[in-house]
């Protein structure tokens, strides 16, 4: 099968890139490389050292025997290369992890807001509107996120995509009808992924594109099979306020000796999915499209739900760490429920990895080798959701300012 992937140097593009090429599939990566200027920008980079992206492809190669062809095209703003690029290579799936892909990146400031509005939103829309386009039948998957349905769960499992409801007519009878579980983002990032989904439900609807979107969980864990066969494919383990995600931050906090810092009370409760197991969704949602004609298929991406603080005191336990309470600087609930569905993934045969399963031992390794990269002055998330906001940045010198649990 022909497959690009655009935004296949990303933490989740590149070992999804390098998991379809090993299984046999000719593989294009598509992407602009701004991940790398945002590391610029920022003043930070990956704990761990990431080759170039011609470096990378060649170390492919060379292990593999297999290769990976890639295209540096913005696709946001570069449309017409865009549609030109599909008829090139005719591909069978377009992979879509192009967007800004941090909540609190895209609400670092104003200019950082409308940066993630016009690369995700006319990203997601250049792709469609480039499928239609070319004339091509392209199964599009989309990597999205469980952040769109919110955080709040009514008392009910989060249904994969779709809420069945009845509707009162005027003689009183009740209609059944299928909607989108109501959207309920926590920031522009998330905002852009809500929209993202009534791109996909018009152009389904409108031009038959094939399309599989899949809400994901907070990624854990740095490697896979592929990304572990040699440094030079190393995979990226972001560990700052802006682009670290807070399972992988309390582990690398938990190393280093720097209290893991818990947003507010810790009563958010969040669901969480292992890398490997993120490359092997997308692997099934490739080899599953949905027919013709067939509406937005949806996945909710997820392996299990966790109260953060209930992370914190579990790797606590386990390393001696401390726990840090620091003000909140997402505008969000306190505390919440999460329960959700997964059952069309684990229909398909999947067997995702949990916490308890070597939570500690990958981290820790990788953590243990390229502790001397760390800046830990990029620790503290500074982004601030309103102007109400506080943000939270502890001192590791001054400990007594600091509510610790041990």
């Amino acid at each position: 099968m022909k497959i690009l992937v655009l935004g296949g140097d990303g933490f989740c593009g590149w070992p999804t890139a390098l998991n379809l090429s090993d299984k046999g599939h000719d593989v294009v990566i598509v992407d602009n490389l701004s991940r790398r200027k945002i590391d610029v920008e920022l003043s930070t980079s990956s704990l761990t050292p990431i080759e170039t992206i011609d470096n990378r492809l060649a170390a492919w190669q060379e292990i593999s025997g297999k290769k990976i062809d890639f295209e540096c095209l913005d696709i946001s703003s570069d449309f017409a290369e865009l549609v030109q690029l599909l008829i090139k290579h005719q591909p069978d799936t377009i992979v879509h992890f192009a967007e800004q892909r941090a909540a609190p990146y895209s609400m670092k400031s104003s200019r950082l807001k409308n940066y993630t509005v016009r690369n995700n939103l006319c990203g997601t829309h250049n792709i469609l509107n480039a499928i239609v386009e070319s004339g091509l039948d392209i199964h599009l998957v989309h990597l999205g996120t469980m952040g769109v349905y919110g955080y709040g769960t009514a008392g009910m499992s989060l249904p994969e995509g779709y809420l069945q409801i009845y509707v009162q007519d005027e003689q009183g009878n009740h209609l059944p009808q299928e909607i989108l579980y109501p959207a309920n983002p926590g920031s522009i990032y998330h905002m852009t992924k809500t929209q993202d989904a009534l791109f996909f439900q018009f152009y389904n609807k409108n031009d038959k594109v094939r399309i599989t979107d899949l809400h994901q969980g907070i990624v854990w864990g740095t490697q896979t099979e592929q990304t572990s066969l040699d440094e030079r494919l190393i995979n990226r383990f972001d560990y700052d306020g802006d682009y670290g995600t807070v399972l992988n931050r309390f582990l690398v906090q938990a190393a280093m000796g720097y209290p893991m810092t818990v947003h507010g009370t810790g009563g958010q409760t969040r669901a969480f999915i292992h890398i490997k197991d993120s490359v092997k969704c997308v692997e099934l949602a490739i080899d599953n499209p949905p027919e013709k004609g067939e509406k937005v298929q949806i996945f909710n991406q997820m392996a299990e739900s966790h109260c953060l603080i209930d992370l914190a005191k579990k790797i606590a336990k386990e390393t001696g760490a401390e726990i840090a309470y620091v003000p909140n600087p997402r505008n969000e609930a306190p505390e919440n429920q999460l329960r959700v569905k997964n059952d069309k993934f684990k229909a398909l045969g999947w067997n995702p990895k949990t916490l308890d399963q070597g939570l500690l031992q990958e981290v820790s390794d990788v953590t243990s080798k390229y502790m001397h990269r760390c800046d830990k002055d990029k620790i503290p998330c500074q982004s601030l959701w309103t102007k109400d906001c506080k943000a939270g940045a502890p001192n590791p010198k001054v400990q007594p300012k600091l509510k610790k649990v041990v």
